[in-house]
């Protein structure tokens, strides 16, 4: 597949090389696996020299034997002697940099955690030393969202507050999804698009891997991703068990209770059979997996939330593939498919919400975007908008049919949501139905 997309990275990224020129720039890059950070920094940069390094789970000395090959093809200079240690190389390129702009990626970072703890110290002690006079751009990017954050938000590690600029790299938008599939597939359906992004989250390899296998059509892109050795059956276990660490276990039997539609706490502490808000409370805030949702405009509390997986892929790998393992044990490969392609349509019909929220996000049409309910279930609205600047107030029903949708049944769960919310009458208010029609 094409690179697509990612212009104002590309442009942010261009902005702080040149910056770089009249002081040294470190940005630390962020961003799931998967999202296309190396293809970023690739588009970004290849327009001219950068040195480039990614850091593998390898005795330090064997590791810097590697980086300094690429570093002497790089400058075309020779580095004597057998170099032991990162630091050394990292003084070396700092000391290079005073008399040579220079740009450096250093790609999944947080796994010198594995390599030496103490190199982060080391590059410390040289940054604060030499970077003064360094016309670096230093570019850090890694995956692992809580050891990113514990090398560079952690007030206790010494690389705390040393970077210059931050970037976070996310998934494709909805709207380039749209362009992907219609570029790849002119005959592409409504049910198409919503089926890309709801496998995918718009995560560019996965995207990537469909695309290049022309799986175009709902039946295709399951065909494939449910297949023997796909690359998707052990993408969860390849992604998250780093993650989470020893205590991978739990968090995926908490994953597996939300994907099942567990999704009040004590739900979800029931399937445990435990305590389940330190998990919780991980979950949302480092590794930012899954959301709390609350009704709108209800105060802060834990009796009326519930819980989502925010990631799309890991939403249908949990829902699907860690719920049947038994059958990929024993290669049932045509029976999991089946099953997905039976419940399709009931899971994309959740997803849905979700993709015209996103929509909403990208036109920037409202301020602040939820569902709302009463504690009885009695009364459930799908998406309740609002536009705080205008006064909008707009209420909508979700549906994957367009007749599936009861207006007038709308109408009368906002009389419910007004008798808690009273003030609220007095916005612009309107009621609309979305469906695939609308995508």
């Amino acid at each position: 597949m094409k690179f697509f997309d990612r212009q104002k990275e590309i442009a942010k990224l261009r902005e702080i090389r040149d910056r770089s020129r009249d002081g040294a720039c470190w940005t630390i890059l962020t961003g799931r696996r998967r999202v296309g950070k190396t293809s970023l920094v690739t588009n970004a940069f290849g327009d001219g020299p950068y040195l480039y390094l990614f850091v593998t789970r390898s005795a330090e000395a064997d590791l810097c034997d590697g980086f300094k090959s690429r570093i002497e093809a790089f400058t075309g200079r020779s580095i004597p002697g057998k170099v032991q240690k990162f630091s050394d190389l990292f003084r070396y390129i700092l000391e290079l940099a005073a008399d040579h702009p220079v740009t450096v990626v250093i790609d999944e970072f947080q796994d010198f955690f594995r390599v030496n703890p103490s190199i982060f110290g080391e590059m410390q002690r040289d940054w604060d030393e030499l970077s003064g006079n360094a016309k670096i751009n230093l570019v850090t990017m890694g995956s692992i969202n809580t050891l990113m954050n514990k090398i560079f938000r952690d007030k206790s590690q010494p690389l705390y507050g040393r970077e210059t600029d931050r970037m976070k790299l996310r998934p494709f938008s909805v709207a380039t999804l749209k362009d992907i599939l219609a570029h790849y597939h002119t005959k592409w359906r409504k049910d198409d698009l919503l089926a890309l992004w709801t496998f995918t989250g718009g995560v560019a390899k996965y995207v990537s891997l469909l695309i290049d296998r022309k799986a175009y059509s709902i039946a295709d892109m399951i065909d494939v991703m449910v297949e023997e050795d796909s690359y998707f059956l052990d993408e969860g276990w390849a992604v998250l068990v780093e993650e989470f660490g020893k205590e991978y276990g739990t968090y995926f039997s908490i994953l597996g209770a939300i994907a099942r539609g567990k999704t009040s706490r004590a739900e979800i502490m029931n399937e445990i059979g435990g305590e389940v808000g330190g998990y919780l409370t991980r979950l949302e805030d480092q590794h930012e997996l899954i959301s709390k949702k609350q009704p709108m405009y209800e105060a802060t509390s834990n009796k009326n939330c519930l819980y989502a997986i925010r990631d799309n892929f890991f939403r249908f790998w949990f829902r699907f593939i860690f719920r049947r393992q038994y059958l990929i044990q024993v290669r049932m490969y045509d029976e999991l498919r089946t099953i997905v392609k039976r419940d399709y349509e009931v899971f994309s019909g959740h997803a849905l919400e979700g993709y015209f929220r996103e929509v909403f996000i990208e036109q920037g049409r409202y301020s602040k975007m939820g569902g709302w309910w009463d504690r009885r279930g009695e009364n459930e609205i799908d998406l309740v908008c609002e536009n705080e600047f205008t006064g909008a107030l707009d209420f909508f029903e979700v549906k994957r049919r367009r007749r599936d949708i009861d207006m007038k049944a709308l109408e009368r769960k906002s009389e419910a949501f007004f008798a808690k919310n009273p003030t609220m009458k007095s916005r612009k208010i309107s009621f609309a139905g979305l469906s695939l029609d609308d995508i």
